[in-house]
């Protein structure tokens, strides 16, 4: 063994790899909860992968055929249901995992020097990861999947000047039809999960090359031992391969439980007018995304006045794209001396709180009826309306609170409190 890798270590760099990303690699000793969903997130893609390459076998990408091929799936390819529902699931999981990742950093100031770019790589996958499952929507060829692509992709209809072009462009046809499906099968199939992959390993090529961040929000590399390595630092072998390995063990737990017993999650990860296949002379009751794009959603429907001569739709559109791009300016909009949200004040876990709740709210909101009360007085677009404000608030007033915020001396080493 030990000639055949010396024969591949001089053709590949095998062993630099492994000690540079895993054996040899040093992270900070004091990972917490939080720092699982880094690992869970890799876990996920491996899991949709796999079972996407099991169910492009069966799956025709025609109008006439796509529905039955779903159904032919679920009842007689074996183990067909278990690979649908592992990828069914596995997409509202992704979304789970990849909003407490970000939440994670969030917290800890995972976004803050040295790690622009590792953040800034990061909000790209988030946005790759709304295409891809945007476009994995309309597969099945459901009622509610076709309804839905039908408005969103209108949606970039009311772009000025290049709308419409851009629309029939993405169509390939006047209106969703064949055309569309098999271009969305191409996108979701080859195209954007090459672009994933590319991503996620240039995002862990780039945390590798500065360091993780830690809840304390200190630079382990700055305090070291008269062998350059970390005080404050354990090897990521075995110590949180060992850690990660137990947090799949749990994930894929809670996993199983959501595929064999609920798969459809009360109607939020696989709604009921799914199951029905597309109909263009039938509209749902409401259409509405899934449920990880609702957010966005109810900020799109929040706009409902028209002004400066550009229609309301036009300004939804606009706020709903700025509502992820707030997200790139993360970095520079934060100003705080401390990183972690151990040693900021009070103003900015205050506005974390709000912006927390104000994001869960409007993704409840974007599921509803926006003209029906279902939060105590208001109709639910007044609701949408207000939270809308706040969500922004929480960006654009952040170069304000963060730097006025009075802050906790920050230690010299990471602490287990």
């Amino acid at each position: 063994m030990s000639k055949l890798l010396a024969w591949v270590d001089d053709r590949f760099p095998a062993t630099k790899v492994w000690e540079e990303h895993l054996a040899k690699y040093y992270a900070p000793k004091n990972f917490n909860f939080w720092y699982y969903f880094g690992g869970l997130a890799v876990l996920v893609l491996v899991i949709q992968i796999l079972t996407g390459i099991f169910l492009t076998i069966h799956y025709k990408p025609d109008s006439e055929l796509a529905f039955a091929s779903v159904e032919y799936i679920m009842r007689d390819v074996p183990w067909g249901w278990l690979i649908r529902y592992l990828h069914s699931t596995g997409a509202s999981a992704f979304f789970i995992i990849v909003y407490l990742h970000m939440f994670r950093a969030m917290l800890y100031g995972s976004h803050r020097n040295p790690r622009e770019l590792i953040w800034l790589i990061g909000c790209i996958i988030y946005v790759a990861l709304m295409a891809e499952a945007f476009m994995g929507y309309l597969l099945p060829w459901g009622n509610m999947s076709y309804w839905g692509a039908q408005v969103i992709i209108s949606l970039f209809s009311a772009i000025p000047g290049i709308g419409e072009g851009l629309a029939l462009w993405i169509r390939g046809d006047f209106v969703v039809s064949d055309a569309t499906l098999n271009r969305f099968f191409a996108f979701h199939v080859v195209l954007i999960p090459l672009i994933l992959i590319g991503l996620v390993f240039v995002h862990i090529v780039a945390l590798h090359k500065v360091g993780s961040n830690n809840p304390d929000g200190i630079e382990i590399k700055k305090v070291k031992n008269e062998n350059g390595i970390p005080v404050d630092g354990i090897p990521f072998h075995p110590y949180y391969t060992v850690k990660d390995i137990m947090g799949a063990v749990f994930f894929l737990i809670l996993f199983s439980i959501v595929i064999f017993f609920m798969p459809e999650f009360f109607g939020i990860f696989l709604e009921k007018d799914n199951f029905t296949p597309a109909n263009p002379l039938q509209t749902p009751e409401d259409i509405v995304p899934l449920w990880y794009f609702t957010p966005y959603y109810s900020i799109l429907r929040a706009n409902t006045v028209s002004f400066f001569w550009i229609d309301a739709k036009v300004w939804g559109v606009i706020f709903m794209g700025l509502a992820i791009v707030m997200f790139f300016l993360l970095p520079w909009l934060d100003r705080s001396p401390a990183k972690s949200i151990r040693y900021r004040g009070v103003q900015y876990k205050v506005w974390l709180t709000l912006f927390v709740i104000s994001f869960v709210l409007l993704g409840y909101l974007g599921l509803k009826n926006p003209d029906h009360v279902d939060l105590f007085l208001f109709r639910n677009v007044i609701w949408a309306q207000i939270l809308t404000i706040v969500y922004f608030l929480f960006f654009l007033l952040m170069p304000f609170y963060s730097k006025a915020d009075k802050t906790k001396p920050v230690p010299e080493r990471v602490s287990f409190k």
